[in-house]
């Protein structure tokens, strides 16, 4: 059975830190292309940061470049998003995604809820 178990979310003052943790079991976890999304409310959900099955390769959303950092441990199938500079827009629910690298398959975790509030 696939499980991504999102981890770390809270709520956190503008301009403080959060740091997501995903923990993948049940897949091959070098094989997959893992992705940090985000929806907010009455909003679609968007790409917010990805990493390759190697770690070799990340890439942002303009609206996180420079603040958010995405690595990943294969030895501990472990995917993380650090978060610093936290703006109130930056409040949804932060989704963790698993895609082979083939394209396969895709799966998705419950989601962590991050807000963004004085």
């Amino acid at each position: 059975q696939v499980q991504l178990v999102e981890s770390g979310g809270g709520l956190v003052q503008p301009g403080g830190s959060l740091r997501l943790s995903c923990a993948a079991s049940g897949i091959t976890f070098r094989g997959y292309v893992m992705s940090w999304y985000r929806q907010a409310p009455g909003k679609e959900r968007e790409l917010a940061a990805s990493i390759t099955n190697t770690g070799t390769n990340t890439d942002y959303a303009d609206s996180v470049k420079g603040r958010f950092t995405i690595s990943r441990d294969n030895a501990k199938k472990t995917v993380y998003l650090q978060m610093n500079s936290l703006k109130p827009e930056d409040t949804a629910v932060y989704l963790c995604n698993a895609r082979s690298v083939t394209g396969r398959l895709e799966f998705w975790g419950q989601g962590t809820q991050v807000t963004v509030s004085s």
